[in-house]
This record gives structure tokens, C-alpha cells and sequence, in this order.
């Protein structure tokens, strides 16, 4: 059964810093893109960006470039995701995300965590 745990999430103020985890179990991450969502109230979910297989590869939705960077660790078997330069408009529900392909819609994912909430203050 495969699990993703979330953690991290919490309040912040404007112009800090969150490194969220996802740590996964049941399945090998060096086989799986991982990857992040989020999702505002009354918003639909939001492709964040993710990782290719063997980290090689980090792709990002461009309005977040430069402020959020994705890694991992295979031998843990967690991926990160680590925001700088925070604003309101980032507080959501941070999902991750696992597939065996690549994806950038919510369609194209295999597996989700529960989500943990980022709190923005300005």
C-alpha cells in the first residue's frame, strides 16, 4: 500500500521560509516523478512542479521559478519542497504527488498525500 506522509506545513510571515516533506512508503521513489500540487480555498488544485526519477530533472510551474525548489532523497525516501520569499497568496494545502510518468495536471498522478497547510501572513 502506498502511503505519502506530508510535514512542515505551519504559519509564516511574508518573505520567510518552509521546507515541506513527503516521505513515501510502499513503493521505490527512484521509480516514481515526484512531485507538489497546492490548493487555495475555493481554488482548484495547482500543479507546484517535480522530479524526475532520479532527481536528474526539476521542471516548475512559472510563476513559482526561482522561490520553490524541489529535491530528494532516494535513500530516504523523501522529497522536499522548499519555498523562500513566501507571500499570502501562497498560503494553500500542499499536496504530493507521485506517478510513474511525468505530469503537470492532476490527471496524470498516481498517488496523493493527504496534504499539510502553509499559512502565509502578510
Amino acid at each position: 500500500q502506498v502511503q505519502l506522509v506530508e510535514s512542515g506545513g505551519g504559519l509564516v510571515q511574508a518573505g520567510g521560509s518552509l521546507r515541506l516533506s513527503c516521505e513515501a512508503s510502499g513503493l521505490t521513489l527512484k521509480s516514481y516523478v515526484m512531485g507538489w500540487f497546492r490548493q487555495a480555498p475555493g481554488k482548484e488544485r495547482e500543479f507546484v512542479g517535480y522530479n524526475s526519477w532520479s532527481g536528474g530533472r526539476t521542471y516548475y510551474t512559472d510563476s513559482l521559478k526561482g522561490r520553490f525548489t524541489i529535491s530528494r532523497d532516494n535513500a530516504k525516501n523523501t522529497v522536499y519542497l522548499q519555498m523562500n520569499s513566501l507571500k499570502p497568496e501562497d498560503t494553500a494545502v500542499y499536496y504530493c504527488a507521485a506517478a510513474e510518468q511525468r505530469f503537470t495536471t492532476v490527471l496524470g498522478v498516481d498517488y496523493w498525500g493527504q496534504g499539510t497547510q502553509v499559512t502565509v501572513s502578510s
